[in-house]
């Protein structure tokens, strides 16, 4: 296959998982309700499914498709690697400065990756007598 066809295919997936990632994030926002969200609207808290599946359920398929979108973009970048470097060297001509943001920019995707799991939340009990923080 020539790699006019792959890109192509590889970009017809990936616009697809990306309207699929939209797709359950509405499911999620707008039409399996949270908890505080069903008890506002009915008065108690409701559990909702959309074809057999609960909201959290929807959540772990979001989860999976994100993994698929970020796997479909690697190899896009990959099969496109000359384009980027030289797109990039003509941008930035300094090696140095190459380098530096190249490094900010390995940490900063480092850090939105891993952000979940370096903090703690924060939390808060709603209890009848107050809430408690």
């Amino acid at each position: 296959m020539s790699k006019a066809k792959t890109n192509l295919i590889i970009d017809g997936f990936m616009f697809l998982v990306m309207m699929a990632l939209v797709g359950t994030g509405y499911v999620r926002k707008y039409v399996l309700l949270s908890g505080s969200a069903s008890r506002q609207l009915y008065g108690t808290k409701v559990h909702m499914y959309l074809w057999g599946i609960d909201r959290d359920g929807w959540a772990t398929i979001h989860l999976y498709l994100g993994y698929l979108m970020l796997l479909l973009l690697l190899v896009h970048i990959i099969l496109h690697w000359k384009q980027v470097t030289a797109i990039f060297k003509k941008l930035v001509p300094h090696p140095k400065w190459r380098t530096v943001i190249i490094v900010l920019f390995v940490i900063l995707s480092l850090f939105l990756v891993l952000f979940p799991f370096i903090t703690t939340p924060t939390y808060w009990i709603n209890i009848r007598s107050g809430t408690h923080f």
